[in-house]
């Protein structure tokens, strides 16, 4: 299995705008996304206000190039959260059982 983990910082100002896409779009869109097995959302605490993140857990890599293509090591956006988004930064790792 697949640990995806995929985080974004904010623009200045966009962080309600953005925490409504998160939770209306992309947590549901992840949650009901074929070959992923868990997905765990983060929201911005007080320290870290602009930033969001999701730790997935996919069955494969096979899987994961299924829903973001061959070049899986480049984040996969919604066209809705470009303008939104200042960073990206995108990890995997192999699961440990």
């Amino acid at each position: 299995m697949i640990m995806r983990i995929f985080q974004v910082t904010v623009r200045p100002g966009k962080e309600a705008e953005f925490s409504k896409f998160f939770h209306e779009t992309a947590i549901p869109l992840m949650q009901n996304t074929e070959g992923i097995v868990q997905v765990l959302p983060g929201a911005p605490r007080s320290d870290t206000p602009r930033e969001f993140s999701f730790v997935m857990i996919w069955e494969s890599l096979d899987a994961l190039k299924a829903f973001v293509g061959e070049d899986y090591n480049s984040p996969h956006i919604d066209p809705a959260e470009a303008e939104l988004v200042e960073a990206r930064l995108i990890k995997h790792y192999d699961l440990v059982a």
